[in-house]
């Protein structure tokens, strides 16, 4: 039950934070994605604010076994870069320039009731939905060679 509270609670600051921040609000994501025309810096604080956070949060975890909450540490351990980053990248800049939604913002601006978040959630979730569909398909052909 802690956990779920735990989890409640992050969800909450990080949602009142993109609220705050101007994140949830696409017009202004697009604004800061806008390098040749009327270029809005405001959100590279937001974001040197994040790295930074997570910078000293990661640091912390690399020295721990467990969470303060008992559960396991899963940090990343991949270092390659490869063409599935790279695309999954350049997918994933598509959408958030052309919506000027990315999934934490979406999910707080669809809750505010905003109607272009909504389809913005539909068309994530389904590609989510093909994301694990391509995956199966792939383990299954992996599993069939071996």
């Amino acid at each position: 039950m802690i956990t779920v509270f735990a989890a409640w609670l992050a969800g909450l600051i990080f949602g009142l934070g993109l609220i705050l921040s101007g994140m949830a609000d696409p017009a202004k994501v697009l604004g800061f994605l806008d390098l040749g025309g009327a270029w809005d810096p405001s959100l590279a604080f937001v974001m040197a604010g994040a790295i930074a956070v997570a910078g000293f949060g990661f640091r912390l975890a690399r020295t721990r076994t467990a969470s303060f909450l008992g559960a396991a540490m899963k940090l990343p351990i991949a270092r390659e870069i490869d063409l599935r980053l790279v695309g999954g990248s350049v997918l994933f800049g598509i959408g958030w320039g052309v919506a000027g939604f990315c999934p934490g913002p979406g999910l707080v601006a669809a809750g505010m009731g905003e109607i272009k978040a909504w389809v913005f959630v539909g068309a994530m979730l389904v590609g989510m939905g093909v994301f694990a569909w391509i995956e199966r398909q792939r383990a299954r052909r992996m599993g069939s060679h071996h």
